[in-house]
């Protein structure tokens, strides 16, 4: 037996997938802008909807080069952060 949702409840979960939706492209753009930072970029780097009423963000693919650097600067800032705690 299927359930069939009341309108209260298609409302109720349309403003989730909103709010999931809107929070993947702040995740995006807050993303880019820190890449940009360290002079990166991920081509693929997309909003890819919600996903179970979570935001969802696409990474893609990069070069090996690309993805080292990457790994540089986040151990990079780790650290930093990890120095700040002290």
């Amino acid at each position: 037996m299927t359930h069939e949702l009341t309108h209260a409840e298609r409302i109720r979960y349309k403003r989730h997938q909103d709010a999931a939706y809107q929070a993947g492209e702040e995740a995006v753009t807050n993303l880019k802008a820190a890449l940009a930072l360290a002079d990166l970029s991920l081509p693929s780097l997309c909003n890819d909807g919600p996903v179970g009423c979570r935001g969802f963000v696409r990474l893609g693919g990069c070069s090996v080069a690309l993805a080292n650097r990457l790994a540089e600067v986040i151990a990079a800032g780790a650290h930093a952060l990890q120095g700040q705690r002290l």
